[in-house]
This record gives structure tokens, sequence and C-alpha cells, in this order.
């Protein structure tokens, strides 16, 4: 995970936020939501986040990709790459984030949540 989120601080992505699904989901752990502001920023940190996970060894790396967003499906790791007004209409951290007293906050990297 922390490859994944050095790759895309590297390439400018914005409000890169980590979310722990493990508790609520069978098919990842964790999963990464960041912004891009412009298709060949989010196609280029895209590759970038494949290349550098490929390097650590994660074997299968599968992509979907649609005009305003990007899913990386990295097996327990799944990320999500979004133009902002998909990331706002689609409100991935509102449907996988925190959702009862005690639950661990999502927090953007950088920040303590």
């Amino acid at each position: 995970m922390a490859t994944a989120v050095a790759s895309l601080e590297d390439d400018k992505a914005e409000n890169v936020v980590v979310l722990d699904i493990a508790t609520r989901s069978s098919f990842a752990d964790r999963m990464i939501v960041a912004t891009g502001l412009a298709d060949r920023q989010i196609q280029a940190m895209a590759t970038h986040v494949e290349e550098a996970l490929e390097k650590e060894g994660v074997k299968r790396i599968r992509s979907e990709t649609s005009p305003d967003w990007v899913l990386l499906d990295a097996g327990d790791l799944v990320i999500h790459l979004f133009k902002p007004e998909a990331r706002e209409t689609y409100a991935i951290e509102r449907m996988w984030g925190p959702h009862s007293p005690g639950e661990e906050e999502a927090s953007p990297v950088g920040e303590e949540g």
C-alpha cells in the first residue's frame, strides 16, 4: 500500500485517502481513493502505480477505465482514481468509510485521522 501511495504522491495526485475495508469487504483489505485533474494525469497515475506494484511483486493487477474513473484491482488493495466531479458523484469514501462509532476514520494521507 505504501508503494501505491508514494507513486500517487509522485504524480501529484490530490486528496489521497486510504480506507481500511477489511471488516466490510471480502474482496480487499484496503482501498485508496485519489483525484487527478486531467485524463492524462489519471492515466499516468494508473500506469505508474501498476509499474510500482509489479516491482513489489504484485503479480496480477487488473484495471477498468472510463472517461472519469480508473479502477485498479491489486488483490487485497483496490485503487480508485477519479476526476474531481466523478469522485464527488460516486462518493466512495462515504460508501466505504467508517459507519459506526469506534471505527477507524478514513484519513487523507499525511494527516492524522
